[in-house]
């Protein structure tokens, strides 16, 4: 078994910045993935990065703006969230796969945290 917990989402004016936080208690999975899910829609992929290899691949929504790092001393995976705007509102979760690399169908993915909401408004 395998428990992610996110922390750090909030309220945030469009154009700010925000850092999610995910404490993995493995890390010897296969991907680790930021996924977010906004009311009335489907689970959308947001990033997600292979532990052992650091190597990192990106949702559409995501690119430019937010960039996912991990810190194997910590065993924490991040999601930077720069220059938000209100279409980014929504639960954000980690999760986790045993197999696969470079996916983004979340239903590949095993494990999955309570999620974390974020808000973009002013």
């Amino acid at each position: 078994q395998v428990q992610l917990v996110e922390s750090g989402g909030g309220l945030v004016q469009p154009g700010g910045s925000l850092r999610l936080s995910c404490v993995v208690s493995r890390t010897t999975l296969s991907s680790y993935a930021w996924f977010r899910q906004a009311p009335g829609k489907e689970r959308e992929f947001v990033a997600a990065i292979r532990w052992s290899s650091d190597s990192p691949w990106y949702g559409d929504a995501a690119k430019g703006r937010f960039t996912i790092a991990r810190d194997n001393a910590k065993n924490t995976m991040y999601l930077q969230m720069n220059r938000l705007n209100p279409e980014d509102t929504a639960v954000y979760y980690c999760a986790a796969s045993r197999v696969g690399e470079r996916i983004t169908n979340s239903m590949e993915y095993d494990y999955w945290g309570q999620g974390t909401q974020v808000t973009v408004s002013s």
